[in-house]
């Protein structure tokens, strides 16, 4: 299948058989056939087939020197992912920190670089658009001994995923066609999507910390805020483009001089500083420490109370800022859940990692969605 140019980065579990029995030997590795018919429920027919497509297409290789014991006729030879021979390549574009990634496809990061994304603010925004794309390009180009299979792009703003055209307010980028320059610049296919469901595409899809079956909640709280909702597998992108939550009213205590205010003026830095400077304290005191806890758990809980999902993840530094770490923001969900039986908030299993792992999903959304299509010939 010859796929080029802007992709819709579709952020779900792959549904077809080669991406069912790709996603089982990437959870499970090392498999042999017969478990991969048990993981996935398909016929023994059915695995053979696929598994010697992904053999041809290189995304798996047998492991010989992984048997254990000499068995009697042919042996069951262990399948795991073929972790050498291709990558993808992703930039997440942050309001203050731009990541550029390398990653294999089991989603290992193989090298990534960080730029503070404020160099950019001098130049031109489509300047700025080229420069991150040759970056990457060069980044990409170390790795001359792997192909590359797919590039993947995450920011906030508006994101058109099917041209790959986005706006940064914050960063003064309007309309800039930022798909078909990194595909221009990379010379694969790429895809574009909002940095929150890329985030969340993140935990479902390079993580095991999901279940496919359930519903998630994931919030996303630094100098931005935003949410997505994972749904049977799928993250779930609108029509209309990712929905917001930085109007959503809160009681802001110490963080703004209003009593009710939007989310995400009350809880960045530059709120943080001007608190401070108004109480006359470090900006790491106590008072204002636990009045953001107290905003991102009541914030968190109004979601929850409307969409009732079987887990919330949060990922971001205003909710690890505290020095109690999540437990100040646990204490103020509990207290405003009207819904009955508790709930856990966890953290991302990525830690400050979250924006990297979020380009490399949207990169390998397309190679787990159709692993035969974008990596055979």
């Amino acid at each position: 299948m010859n796929i080029s140019g802007v992709v819709v980065a579709h952020l779900r579990v792959g549904s077809g058989p080669a991406a069912a029995v790709l996603g089982a030997v990437r959870a499970g590795a090392p498999l042999t056939r017969d478990r991969i018919v048990d993981e996935t429920g398909l016929s023994a027919a059915t695995i053979n087939r696929q598994v010697n497509a992904l053999l041809d297409a290189g995304l798996l290789v047998e492991r010989a020197d992984l048997l254990g014991h000499a068995g009697v006729g042919r042996p069951k030879l262990p399948l795991t992912l073929d972790a050498d021979r291709f990558c993808v390549a992703g930039m997440h574009v942050g309001a203050r920190r731009t990541a550029l990634v390398i990653a294999d496809v089991a989603g290992r990061t193989l090298y990534s670089h960080a730029i503070r994304t404020r160099e950019l603010a001098g130049a031109e925004p489509a300047e700025a658009v080229a420069r991150l794309c040759d970056l990457l390009a060069e980044l990409a180009a170390r790795f001359s001994g792997r192909r590359v299979l797919w590039g993947g792009a995450a920011l906030g703003g508006v994101v058109d995923s099917e041209t790959g055209v986005v706006s940064h307010p914050i960063l003064g980028w309007e309309d800039q066609p930022l798909g078909e320059r990194l595909t221009a610049a990379l010379g694969v296919p790429v895809s574009v999507a909002e940095h929150v469901q890329a985030m969340a595409a993140a935990e479902l899809l390079l993580s095991s910390s999901i279940d496919d079956d359930g519903s998630t909640l994931f919030f996303y709280a630094r100098e931005t805020v935003g949410m997505s909702l994972i749904i049977g597998g799928e993250v779930h992108q609108p029509a209309g483009g990712a929905g917001t939550v930085a109007g959503l009213r809160v009681a802001p205590g110490v963080l703004d001089v209003e009593p009710i205010a939007p989310l995400q003026p009350v809880i960045g830095t530059a709120a943080v500083k001007a608190a401070a400077a108004r109480l006359g304290v470090d900006h790491t005191a106590g008072v204002i420490a636990d009045d953001r806890a107290r905003v991102l758990g009541e914030a968190v809980a109004t979601m929850r109370d409307v969409l009732n999902p079987d887990q919330v993840i949060v990922a971001g530094e205003a909710f690890s800022a505290h020095p109690h770490g999540l437990a100040p923001v646990q204490a103020a969900f509990d207290a405003a859940s009207l819904l009955p039986g508790a709930l856990e908030i966890v953290p991302t299993c990525f830690g400050i990692a979250a924006p990297e792992a979020s380009a490399v999903a949207v990169a390998l959304s397309a190679v787990y969605g159709d692993p035969l299509g974008v990596a055979g010939d």
